[in-house]
């Protein structure tokens, strides 16, 4: 059974439905991130050494997403990624948005206070994705309920328009199969479905990045950063890397160990794994499966005082209840939110 392949690599935590906010670690990952702290305590942290551990994931994470690891970078939190998507914008570009997306997505490109941002309902996106657009930054999976987007049909209105894009793979990397190739950037942190520690993004770029501009450049950003430290001239990488920052290098040591297990395993059969217990889940409900990882459910009360006493850990987002299964999950937790949710659900809304 595929259960009994989870728990070679990660332990069932009874009651944890919350991965869309904070995922759990496999075990691999935790002893790698405890010996880095055994090792900082006793002076015996190898600095250059962690190189390694960033090839590892940088590879890993091209793989899950169907890349070349000379396509990915790893700049940190997402918004650092977006950020960089619309320093590099000329002024007054237009950018099509999803009115509902996640605001690390929205804010860089508002804050930006030079570009023309448009947001219409994620079910219109891709119908105004037209040659007046000049980027499209959107989510795959929105964090709020778990919608997911066309992927295809996004890339193939882009194409057939001449359309940059920009995809938000937090929500979706690691359970959703991906192919990043088909997008000018995708950006992703890992704390969630990547099952790593805060702290740790990745970025991929396409063949066509000569307009990204590396605004975050640092030491890192080089082929060579242990020989490039001091002084000009600029000395970038030729390929993705020159937009990565410095390593958090215990963090990306667990994440080296974490995305290792996800490649393990399979991202077709994890999504199978994930999908099927929320879809369990709404069936037990009487609603509609979405497709999604994630389930978001309106209440006609509130559920928080049955849940915590359930044991079980979910989240709010927009006035609704969202309940997120991952490899920490097994169906005893379905039955378990079934069971304490019904009474709370509002079966006639979507």
């Amino acid at each position: 059974m595929f259960t009994d392949d989870v728990q070679r690599h990660f332990t069932p935590v009874p009651g944890y439905c919350n991965t869309a906010t904070l995922g759990l670690p496999p075990r691999a990952a935790t002893t790698r991130l405890r010996a880095c702290l055994d090792d900082w305590e006793a002076g015996r942290v190898d600095s250059v050494g962690f190189d390694v551990d960033v090839d590892r994931a940088r590879a890993a994470f091209a793989q899950l997403v169907g890349v070349g690891a000379d396509r990915v970078a790893m700049p940190g939190a997402a918004s650092i990624s977006v950020g960089t998507v619309a320093a590099s914008l000329a002024p007054g570009a237009r950018v099509l948005c999803a009115r509902e997306d996640f605001t690390s997505v929205l804010y860089p490109f508002l804050a930006a206070g030079t570009l023309d941002v448009v947001h219409v309902p994620l079910e219109e996106l891709v119908d105004h994705v037209t040659s007046e657009v000049d980027l499209v930054a959107v989510s795959a999976v929105q964090s709020a309920d778990g919608r997911v987007l066309d992927l295809d049909a996004l890339a193939d209105a882009a194409t057939t328009h001449g359309v940059r894009t920009c995809v938000d793979l937090t929500q979706a990397a690691g359970w959703l199969p991906v192919d990043a190739s088909r997008f000018d950037v995708t950006v992703c942190s890992a704390y969630k479905w990547l099952c790593s520690p805060r702290g740790v993004g990745f970025m991929t770029v396409g063949a066509d990045a000569d307009w990204l501009v590396p605004h975050l450049a640092g030491w890192y950003a080089s082929d060579a950063p242990w020989e490039s430290c001091y002084g000009p001239p600029l000395r970038l990488a030729d390929d993705a890397r020159r937009f990565t920052v410095s390593p958090a290098w215990f963090d990306v040591a667990a994440t080296a160990e974490s995305l290792d297990a996800l490649l393990d395993l399979g991202v077709a059969r994890i999504h199978d794994h994930d999908v099927g217990l929320a879809a369990a889940l709404c069936e037990r409900l009487g609603l509609p499966a979405a497709g999604s990882a994630i389930v978001s459910l309106s209440t006609t009360s509130d559920p928080a005082d049955d849940l915590a006493e359930a044991g079980l850990v979910t989240a709010s987002r927009n006035g609704r209840t969202r309940v997120s299964f991952h490899l920490a999950n097994t169906m005893d937790d379905v039955e378990t939110a079934a069971r304490v949710l019904a009474p709370h659900v509002d079966a006639t809304a979507s």
